[in-house]
């Protein structure tokens, strides 16, 4: 290899590592639209040309998606995560049936690993939650939601299984937004917490499961 693509390849490899890290740290979040070509190219002091390999890679890894005309978007926060994003897909019955496998496992970790800062975050996102269900807010009781069940799963302490939750917040905020309504709010969400805290292993999982099961068994077809 020639040093001076040696060196470009070098170069590029240091960039998608930076904007990796971006996303990883949170600085960009899921749904995000990250700075355009002029502002990286600025921020990180590499050529155009640097940029677009860098963007081009992340984007054929499944974390950035890049939307001709409108910008460049975060879609997951790993390859991993992209990966199961791309195998779910956009269908309502798909991110269902990927949502119960991650959060009966979570729950179930989470009754077992739990700390009691855990414990205080979800009723705190519980809370939350029910004020907006009880607001009547559509979308932000999509986004509380979503919120109290990543933090069930990220109680869990396997960071695996929370970075793959994570990637699918989007679609997982989506599923809520679409479903809202449905049998599920027979279930309180309250009592799922209530076996974490207890440490009841079998109970938590089971009510996570009976959570999604609900709303798969009410979907046509």
């Amino acid at each position: 290899m020639p040093l001076s693509t040696a060196r470009r390849t070098g170069l590029v490899d240091q960039v998608i590592d930076q904007l990796r890290q971006s996303v990883a740290s949170g600085e960009w979040s899921v749904g995000q639209r990250i700075p355009n070509e002029t502002v990286l190219v600025e921020s990180l002091g590499v050529g155009r040309n640097t940029v677009r390999e860098a963007v081009r890679a992340l984007a054929h890894a499944g974390i950035l998606e890049v939307r001709q005309g409108d910008g460049t978007y975060v879609r997951a926060t790993s390859e991993v995560s992209g990966a199961l994003r791309r195998l779910c897909g956009a269908e309502l019955r798909d991110v269902l049936e990927v949502r119960r496998g991650l959060e009966v496992e979570g729950a179930r970790l989470a009754a077992a690993r739990h700390t009691d800062a855990d414990v205080a975050e979800m009723r705190e996102l519980l809370a939350r939650r029910d004020a907006c269900l009880a607001a009547g807010d559509t979308d932000d009781f999509a986004r509380a939601d979503t919120e109290f069940h990543l933090a069930v799963v990220r109680s869990s302490h396997n960071a695996t299984l929370t970075e793959l939750y994570r990637g699918l917040v989007e679609a997982v905020t989506a599923s809520v937004a679409t479903t809202h309504g449905a049998p599920v709010e027979i279930v309180d969400h309250g009592v799922l917490l209530d076996h974490i805290a207890a440490g009841d292993v079998d109970q938590a999982a089971r009510m996570a499961g009976e959570l999604l099961d609900r709303i798969l068994d009410g979907l046509p077809g």
